[in-house]
C-alpha cells in the first residue's frame, strides 16, 4: 500500500535529496515549479531529463543510473506508461528509499514491485502542498 499516513508522509519529507525525474525547463510546469519550490526549502533537487544540461542551475543527468550522487526520493514527472521502467531503474540502486508518483500518476505493478523491494512508495500526491501542509 502507498503511503497515506501523515507521520509516515513526513518522515519522508525529512530527507534531503530529491531526484525529479521528467524536470522540466519551463517556468509554470508543475515538473519546473515543484523542484523549483523544493530547491528553494532547502532540499538537494537532482534533475533528470536526457533532453537538457542543466536545470534548476544544475548538473542534470540522462537517467538516475548516471546520478554519481546518493539519492533518497525518487520524484517522478513522467507519465504513466513509463513509470515501470523509472521504478527498475530506481530499484537496481541500493540508496533510493522512496519512490514518489506526482498526481494522477499511477502504475499498481510497478508500486508492488517497488514495495516488495522495501521501498516506500507515495503515489498520485504531489510533494509541494505535502510539504507545505506537513512541514510548513
Amino acid at each position: 500500500m502507498p503511503v497515506t499516513d501523515d507521520d509516515e508522509l513526513r518522515s519522508i519529507l525529512d530527507y534531503e535529496t530529491v531526484a525529479v525525474v521528467g524536470c522540466s525547463s519551463t517556468p509554470g510546469k508543475p515538473a519546473y515549479d515543484i523542484p523549483r519550490y523544493l530547491d528553494r526549502q532547502g532540499y538537494d533537487v537532482i534533475p533528470v531529463n536526457p533532453f537538457a544540461d542543466e536545470l534548476l542551475d544544475k548538473t542534470t543527468y540522462d537517467s538516475l543510473s548516471e546520478v554519481p550522487d546518493e539519492i533518497d526520493i525518487v520524484d517522478v514527472f513522467r507519465p504513466s506508461e513509463e513509470v515501470s521502467d523509472i521504478v527498475d531503474e530506481a530499484l537496481e540502486r541500493d540508496d533510493v528509499k522512496v519512490i514518489w508518483l506526482q498526481l494522477g500518476i499511477h502504475d499498481d505493478a510497478a508500486v508492488t514491485r517497488a514495495e516488495k523491494a522495501g521501498r516506500k512508495v507515495v503515489e498520485d500526491r504531489c510533494m509541494k502542498p505535502e510539504h507545505q501542509r506537513l512541514m510548513g
